[in-house]
């Protein structure tokens, strides 16, 4: 929790302004039921008029100072809270932004977007409520006791004769509440992961008729949730009957006994009237009480949750090394590459070594689950190499600056990501600055720019959700267009182009040679292979033979086949 609310420091004077305000609203209110007992005993039972006005306009104007004083302490506090939570919540999300692949791995999608949001507006409650109600309450409480012996020694000792009771229960209800409460946003973290891959996959759904089971899930998912909160919600709704019980008993006692002091002259309807309104005053206090348990038990286990974010280091450690981007040529060099991916005891990629000159394309072909991708997100470090190394121009790319090496980057992963907004704003996800003349020129690269000057409003045309209205080519296209636009040095293409006719797919290929950009290309056509200026076969994550296109037909007979079935003579040579 220290680091959590460290970020409150930033506002400590504005918190302190609306503590003074609170502790004025505070003896203000606790001077109120003495005020009474002054009005009955000295004006009401005297029969004095004018002390009656006296003591009247004193509470009144006490009313309205403490009005006046809550109304700006509530200011301060809702700006304390506020600005609380959209720091933290900047910094959570930073946090999030430099978190390499792995440390993603650890905290599931839903997760964190549960921690961004309820979790975080949770603290924000519970701060203002601190500033407001938390402390107020106990000091209300320790304030109205003081009160009552001031006033009447005797009754006050039924009155307080209560309280240690209920701190004690209060006490124990908060400790077993956080655990529930931890629990209840692991079991909304489940029902927000099954929302969000549903409303991911609505197609796949649909189409494979599975509405019936994900409703089945989804129900059983929102089942614990629901199991989960009613078992918090019923240990803390439980502290209000038990808070009137034991208070009016209190009550009752201090107006039993109050009647026998008042026929001994030992006490005054004044002093009974005051410490039965301190009394009752406290009962409503104890009710805040409740709800500032439940509060804090849930912020207790939110905070938790978001410092648990916090305080997770990096996988990657920046480098230090930090050229220009124009100083980056494209070299680049595998020597002795091992990787396996963390939390796993299985290599994906083994002995990886191979060079490529600036302006050299490399394609990359082998099976499903031979380790093409894996060696793709090495190069912008994605991941660190687990044995090797990997140099871009002869410098380690360990030891150079993460922004710098990726802004030399262009990649084009195998999952296509669109964002909400137009054609243009998508292209310039590559480069924010990019002109409209830079986006044209990468649609044209991409080979997509005669395609979205067909459509409506050409590159101001909305893409739909996830693109929902451009078809698997033109989504493809624009991610390459959105690569291009930066002018990379270094070009990734991990199996984008799959969706691409063989003209469309030729122009791009050629089109990229002009740009001559070092140029990796996942692919499994021999038709991209073919115009590369070398080929790397990768078999269960080893580099099985490289070359070009001819050199492989000779030397390696599982390149061969592969030209044979996509030439169509596989079955010809087998017969």
């Amino acid at each position: 929790m220290r680091t959590v609310f460290s970020y409150l420091n930033r506002y400590r004077a504005a918190a302190i302004v609306a503590l003074a305000l609170m502790l004025i609203e505070l003896l203000i209110e606790l001077f109120q039921p003495y005020i009474m007992a002054k009005m009955i005993d000295e004006g009401i039972q005297m029969r004095d008029t004018e002390v009656v006005f006296l003591w009247g306009g004193i509470l009144l104007l006490c009313s309205v100072l403490a009005f006046a004083v809550g109304i700006l302490s509530s200011f301060y506090a809702a700006h304390v809270s506020q600005s609380f939570g959209y720091d933290l919540r900047e910094k959570l999300y930073e946090k999030i932004q430099s978190f390499s692949f792995a440390n993603f791995n650890s905290f599931p999608e839903s997760s964190l977007i549960t921690r961004l949001t309820n979790d975080i507006t949770q603290l924000q409650n519970t701060v203002f409520m601190g500033l407001r109600i938390m402390l107020r309450a106990p000091l209300f409480i320790v304030g109205s006791i003081i009160m009552a012996f001031v006033v009447n020694p005797k009754l006050a000792l039924w009155f307080a004769g209560a309280i240690p009771f209920l701190a004690v229960f209060l006490l124990l209800v908060m400790k077993r509440g956080e655990k529930l409460f931890r629990s209840v946003q692991q079991k909304l973290d489940r029902v927000n992961a099954i929302i969000q891959q549903n409303l991911i996959g609505m197609r796949l759904i649909r189409v494979f008729v599975r509405m019936k089971h994900e409703r089945g899930r989804f129900d059983k998912s929102s089942g614990e949730l629901m199991d989960r909160t009613v078992a918090a919600l019923r240990l803390t709704e439980m502290t209000m009957p038990v808070i009137l019980l034991v208070m009016n008993a209190g009550i009752i006692a201090v107006l039993w006994f109050g009647r026998v002091q008042l026929d001994a002259g030992s006490a005054t309807v004044g002093e009974i009237v005051a410490i039965v309104n301190y009394a009752t005053r406290t009962v409503g206090v104890f009710s805040l009480v409740s709800m500032i348990v439940v509060n804090f038990s849930r912020a207790r286990a939110s905070s938790e949750r978001i410092e648990e974010v916090l305080v997770t280091d990096s996988a990657l450690a920046d480098g230090k090394a930090s050229p220009s981007s124009s100083d980056i040529k494209g070299g680049l060099s595998f020597q002795n590459v091992t990787f396996r991916y963390p939390d796993s005891e299985e290599a994906i990629l083994s002995g990886i070594s191979f060079r490529a000159i600036p302006g050299e394309t490399l394609a990359i072909m082998g099976a499903t689950g031979s380790g093409k991708s894996s060696l793709l997100q090495l190069i912008p470090r994605f991941y660190d190499l687990t044995e090797g190394a990997v140099y871009v121009d002869g410098l380690s790319h360990n030891g150079m600056k993460l922004e710098r090496l990726r802004n030399s980057i262009g990649y084009v992963p195998q999952d296509i990501v669109l964002f909400s907004g137009t054609v243009a704003d998508n292209i310039r996800v590559g480069k924010n600055d990019a002109s409209m003349d830079e986006v044209m020129e990468a649609a044209r690269l991409a080979q997509i720019h005669e395609t979205i000057m067909r459509f409506p409003n050409q590159y101001d045309t909305v893409i739909g959700q996830m693109g929902v209205n451009l078809s698997g080519g033109q989504k493809q296209r624009l991610t390459i267009a959105r690569a291009l636009v930066r002018r990379p040095v270094i070009l990734l293409l991990d199996d984008c182009t799959s969706a691409l006719d063989v003209r469309t797919e030729a122009a791009l290929l050629e089109a990229l040679k002009a740009m001559s950009c070092t140029t990796l290309l996942v692919t499994q056509k021999v038709s991209s292979t073919a115009n590369a200026d070398r080929i790397l076969l990768l078999d269960d994550g080893r580099l099985l033979a490289s070359g070009t296109h001819e050199e492989m037909q000779r030397k390696s007979g599982l390149y061969m086949k592969i030209c044979l079935s996509q030439s169509g003579k596989a079955g010809a040579a087998h017969a």
